[in-house]
């Protein structure tokens, strides 16, 4: 798509007042308004973004409008859900200031349909909110991560969220039975079906999830329901090594099936990076091992999970996959455990990374990879420090790379370009992604332009060609140029 034969252009003076007018109050915030710069930066802080305002809809009817005339007008259009994105897909610093628009009020929960297994709601629920409606039906929505309380359902859906459940329940991709969305045009995709098969061509949910707002806004969804775990057996353990980790979860799965939710690898200067913010803070594994898991198991309730899992863990331990563990015996220390593993995150941004990575691996390259990503870093520059974390079960690992004690991150930016090649180049020979679970956003486009398949972009560039013609959806993010 040539976008430089109709730019997009800077909204007049005439446009922001046609445009916010029909939100009403608080429908619309301007430069200068309170809360308003909170929309131009990312949670890295490493770039801030530019705006003409922020429009704030709380019905699909309002968005459709929003996005037609800002279609009529060749506005672009950058949407915002929670903001927690790490890859700068909702923040934009070149070319024609864009609106921004906002689904943060649209937070109904339209329906629990528990005898259907679903539930539907608007863009702008946090995924918190979502699980606790289902909890109160009696249900589960297995979609889990650090930023569940702030991160909402269309960013979930538009990102393809991952988290620390999609060993057993998948992506949100998977969660997913339909959606509602406005169109580059202003029209609605009405796709709220809480039905399991629906072969009636294209389907526009796969191709909308995923996105990252390119193609469509999501502004609903029916979401996946599933029975609520009876019984819950979670357990911290040290592991020799990468490799006898996923050994580990290869025999756990194989002695108790599906019941294993999570699994959790998390490398010894995570812990060490907690320590340093959280002096009181307890390693319930005393050794300070250089490696552990986190794995929870659920089952139905009365079927003796416990026993089981203890059972099966002792005999890990003899063939040497563990060498030290400890299972939560209350909701408190299950707790304590997964604290740990959630405040990696605040941590590492605590510390400031000079380069973060996010990807995936076959299960086999894992170990691999580790050792090769560790060595290309440390020929980079060998006072650099890894922080190696991430969803073993679904071969997605954090990689992240800070600046040698006592420096900042500016300190060590002339290299970073080199830290982030070097593990992306890693990756893709081992046979895996440049970006697992965070999306392309604006941050990777040229990572995708030189890993991605040529066929794939040429396809992804007709798709947004026939859908958004003029351009305006979240422009200049994903595709590369």
């Amino acid at each position: 798509m040539d976008m430089t034969a109709r730019p997009l252009i800077e909204p007049g003076p005439d446009d922001i007042p046609a445009l916010a007018g029909p939100l009403g109050p608080g429908g619309a915030l301007m430069p200068g308004d309170d809360g308003f710069e909170r929309y131009l930066h990312e949670p890295r802080d490493r770039w801030r973004g530019r705006a003409a305002c922020v429009l704030r809809p709380r019905t699909t009817g309002e968005v459709a409008g929003l996005v037609a005339a800002c279609n009529a007008r060749r506005i672009g259009i950058v949407p915002v859900s929670g903001g927690t994105g790490l890859v700068a897909g909702q923040i934009i610093d070149k070319g024609a200031t864009p609106v921004i628009l906002s689904l943060e009020r649209m937070t109904r929960i339209r329906a629990v349909l528990p005898e259907d297994g679903a539930l539907i709601a608007e863009a702008g629920v946090t995924l918190s909110e979502v699980q606790a409606a289902a909890a109160a039906a009696g249900r589960l929505y297995p979609l889990s991560m650090a930023s569940e309380g702030a991160c909402r359902v269309g960013g979930n859906l538009a990102t393809n969220a991952g988290g620390v459940q999609v060993l057993r329940y998948g992506n949100a991709r998977d969660l997913c039975l339909g959606v509602e969305a406005v169109m580059a045009d202003g029209s609605v995709h009405h796709g709220l079906k809480a039905l399991r098969k629906d072969n009636t061509g294209y389907d526009l949910r796969h191709l909308l999830i995923g996105s990252e707002g390119t193609l469509g806004i999501i502004t609903a969804a029916v979401l996946k329901l599933f029975p609520a775990p009876g019984e819950v057996v979670t357990g911290m353990l040290a592991v020799p090594s990468p490799a006898a980790a996923v050994a580990l979860l290869h025999a756990l799965r194989d002695r108790l099936g599906d019941g294993v939710t999570a699994f959790e690898l998390i490398g010894g200067q995570g812990p060490a990076f907690i320590q340093r913010f959280h002096p009181d803070w307890h390693d319930p594994l005393a050794g300070k091992p250089d490696w552990r898991v986190l794995v929870e198991i659920t089952g139905p309730a009365d079927a003796g999970l416990a026993e089981r899992a203890e059972t099966v863990l002792a005999g890990l331990f003899e063939e040497g996959l563990a060498e030290d563990g400890i299972l939560a015996s209350s909701g408190q220390q299950r707790d304590a455990m997964w604290w740990l593993r959630e405040t990696i995150p605040e941590a590492n941004r605590k510390v400031g990374a000079v380069s973060s990575h996010d990807i995936s691996v076959p299960l086999s390259s894992i170990p691999a990879f580790i050792e090769e990503a560790g060595r290309a870093v440390a020929a980079i520059d060998p006072a650099l420090t890894v922080n190696c974390f991430g969803h073993v079960g679904d071969g997605n690992l954090h990689f992240n790379v800070f600046p040698a004690p006592g420096r900042s991150r500016a300190d060590h930016d002339p290299v970073r370009p080199a830290v982030k090649t070097a593990i992306h180049e890693t990756a893709h020979r081992l046979g895996g992604s440049i970006s697992a679970e965070h999306g392309i956003g604006r941050l990777k486009r040229a990572d995708l332009a030189k890993f991605g398949d040529p066929a794939k972009l040429a396809a992804m560039r007709a798709i947004k060609a026939a859908l958004d013609p003029n351009g305006i959806l979240n422009p200049g993010a994903v595709i590369p140029d």
